[in-house]
């Protein structure tokens, strides 16, 4: 059996891919949990990546939960509730942690539908790009249960409280030309080119330096939350670093050496 995370890597770009089409990339098994821890800290390891692609085997990006697994929890007479409590922390919350956590940028390349927890995946990338044929919900109360992995710090902060408050209280789909009228996604692409596009986008990231990257993208998660005084404290000392790294220093002097020749 194949396992049911991917990841390859192409030069500085890492491309980690849900591998389950059979279930429609549903995330239900400690393998995928795992899977996707390690190939977090693979990267995270490896220097040389600059950017990551998070996508779907097959027809659909992620289908969310198992609700074969939820029923039979439902009806386990030995299942006690604080069980979930259990279920989720040492099972799919292990997700939102590794890639919420994760230094290099990332970019959800949606190629069909993300529903549920597969919406909050996308959701757990800086960047999200989708073909046309994608759709997005935030279904879990038409499921009866709430959004358990994150979904609901992660959702308004990027379509803002409004529009995350429709999608999270009624369930509904919306496609992927809504998705990009609401900044759920920054570009709409043929479902036949979207690897191809999410690939170019992860170059364009990657072209810079891996350094200032990572700290550009840590210096954007605390700002999340913290002071602005605590936010230009920690932008100083990030700039610090930058400027006595080998990467700017080659490139203000390529930069200079550019505009001088621009005078002359």
């Amino acid at each position: 059996m194949n396992p049911p995370i991917r990841l390859d890597i192409d030069g500085h770009v890492a491309i980690l891919t849900l591998d389950s089409p059979d279930t429609r990339n549903a995330l239900a098994s400690a393998a995928q949990y795992e899977g996707i821890e390690n190939a977090c800290a693979r990267i995270s390891g490896d220097r040389a990546i600059r950017a990551v692609i998070v996508t779907g085997a097959g027809k659909a990006f992620c289908a969310g939960g198992d609700i074969k697994q939820m029923l039979e929890r439902a009806h386990d007479p030995k299942h006690q509730a604080v069980d979930d409590r259990y279920h989720y922390k040492e099972g799919i919350h292990r997700i939102p942690v590794a890639l919420y956590n994760l230094e290099v940028p990332t970019i959800a390349a949606v190629n069909g539908p993300a529903i549920g927890a597969g919406l909050d995946l996308a959701c757990m990338c800086d960047l999200r790009i989708a073909a046309d044929t994608a759709r997005f919900a935030e279904s879990f109360v038409r499921l009866g249960i709430i959004p358990g992995d994150g979904g609901a710090f992660l959702l308004q902060r990027i379509v803002g409280v409004t529009k995350a408050a429709e999608m999270t209280f009624t369930g509904e789909a919306i496609d992927a030309a809504e998705a990009l009228s609401c900044g759920l996604v920054s570009q709409v692409v043929p479902s036949e080119q979207l690897i191809e596009r999410a690939i170019q986008l992860a170059r364009r990231i990657a072209v810079n330096a891996p350094h200032a990257l990572r700290m550009a993208k840590r210096l954007m998660r605390e700002a999340q939350h913290a002071r602005l005084e605590s936010v230009l404290e920690l932008s100083a000392a990030f700039q610090a670093i930058a400027h006595a790294t080998t990467d700017h220093v080659e490139r203000i002097t390529q930069a200079v050496g550019q505009l001088q020749g621009a005078k002359q």
